[in-house]
């Protein structure tokens, strides 16, 4: 992979996991349907595990070929910006329940 394909590969995880957070959010917000936080929940957990697969996956091509190391650390550092948002989410979520 380019570089340029890494980071946007990155950034459509990014933001699919952070689209789909506000969706369970402001829906719960909004309609106060439980639907909302159930998938919240299940999304907080999925996309736990699929960042920290992509992060692993980085970090193993990175060190592999060292030319795209930077290029995958950029990346892991934007997938790092969900975390203080999921864990936002998470902490509103559990005290309007």
């Amino acid at each position: 992979m380019k570089d340029r394909e890494i980071i946007i590969f990155v950034k459509y995880v990014f933001w699919l996991f952070f689209t789909l957070g506000n969706i369970c959010l402001f829906g719960y917000l909004i309609t106060g349907n439980d639907s909302f936080t159930i998938g919240g929940y299940l999304l907080l957990i999925f996309g736990t595990i699929v960042n920290l697969l992509l992060v692993i996956g980085l970090l193993i091509y990175g060190i592999a070929s060292q030319s795209k190391l930077k290029a995958c650390l950029k990346g892991i550092g934007i997938l790092m910006i969900n975390i203080p948002v999921a864990f936002l989410y998470a902490l509103i979520g559990l005290n309007l329940n």
